[in-house]
């Protein structure tokens, strides 16, 4: 749901890309509650993968494809606030490195793509869990849930958008209806995609799941008529707090790593969801060629390299390694800025439970 240059025109892109500014300050501060010195490296592993997988394209319909937004997936592994950055990253490295999302467009990707996809996602998510069961079963449904709803929300707000500022004259009923149905199929990958990762990682180390912590509520006793704590086990091995992400990490750096660099290759060819519904309702008219065209990777592809496959490999690798050392050095900074006086460290022990 990349919005190239052209499609909303300069006013109102002005306007949002203050709008998203604001909401990328609000994000730099509350994740210094979010991240800490152990955690922001995984932050940047997150904008890492989230880069990769959106590189993959997967059908929903004929002659439409769909790709990973990621909003939903970055607000529960790191938090909301977190998430709104980790979105804003990548988007920022597509747009200058690759040529994907226009650059005066880089306010509205952000919104819609960032800031709504989190705030729905992250606010649902919450509220799935205060009804469901207190497990790790939850959190997955819940991020499935969550994801799901997202995109379509993606969608009205980018019909919304081209609604005030759109540069052509389009019955605005007509691009609701053919955004939202096909980015709801949209949605189902979406979810499924968060579901299985944010899975994946709450099978190994739960802990480092934000959307995961204080769910294992205190096993309570009736004494003398009065409920109060039971004493805590004895742990037989070192708390997972204790152990380090690294491997991890690791993990998570090879699978986008081959996710980009190898998998990519595979992804299909149709427009996604926003080209098809531009294309065929003439929201696409007045498109802009983008500012960074001439970027040695764009269109995802090294510049003078031939082979399609060794050429598509490349940048994928190269996008992944920028992208998670830009991510991880912000996240450094925000983290090493937690225990400022300005920014005083909040956590609580309840807060540092885990599934």
């Amino acid at each position: 749901m990349h919005v190239p240059d052209g499609f909303i025109n300069a006013p109102v892109s002005a306007v949002t890309g203050v709008v998203a500014a604001g909401a990328v300050a609000v994000g730099l501060r509350g994740a210094r509650r979010e991240l800490d010195e152990r955690t922001a490296p995984l932050a940047g592993l997150v904008a890492a993968f989230i880069f990769a997988v959106q590189m993959l394209n997967f059908p929903v319909a004929a002659g439409t494809s769909g790709h990973l937004l990621g909003g939903a997936l970055a607000a529960i592994l790191v938090g909301p606030y977190t998430g709104v950055l980790c979105i804003s990253v990548v988007l920022l490295m597509q747009g200058v490195l690759f040529a994907d999302g226009g650059l005066t467009a880089l306010g509205v990707n952000v919104l819609v793509m960032g800031v709504v996809t989190v705030v729905v996602a992250y606010a649902l998510f919450r509220g799935l869990l205060g009804l469901l069961p207190r497990t790790r079963r939850s959190v997955t449904a819940a991020s499935f849930v969550a994801a799901l709803v997202s995109v379509p929300a993606a969608a009205c707000a980018f019909t919304l958008i081209y609604w005030i500022g759109g540069t052509t004259d389009i019955a605005i009923g007509k691009v609701f209806t053919a955004m939202v149905g096909v980015h709801t199929l949209i949605g189902i990958g979406e979810a499924v995609i968060t579901g299985l990762t944010v899975g994946a990682v709450i099978a190994v180390r739960p802990d480092l799941v934000h959307g995961a912590r204080g769910l294992t509520a205190p096993l309570k006793l009736r004494i003398d008529g009065e409920l109060v704590d039971a004493p805590a086990a004895r742990p037989a091995a070192a708390p997972a707090t204790t152990r380090s992400p690294r491997a991890l990490w690791a993990t998570g750096l090879v699978t986008a790593l081959v996710l980009a660099g190898f998998v990519s290759f595979y992804a299909s060819s149709n427009p996604d969801g926003l080209e098809k519904v531009a294309a065929d309702k003439g929201i696409d008219e007045k498109v802009e060629e983008h500012a960074a065209k001439d970027s040695p990777l764009a269109d995802y592809g090294v510049k003078d390299v031939s082979d399609a496959r060794i050429s598509g490999g490349l940048a994928g690798v190269i996008g992944v390694g920028v992208t998670i050392a830009v991510g991880s050095g912000v996240f450094y900074v925000v983290a090493r800025r937690r225990r400022t006086p300005d920014a005083p460290d909040t956590t609580t022990a309840h807060d540092r439970e885990t599934v």
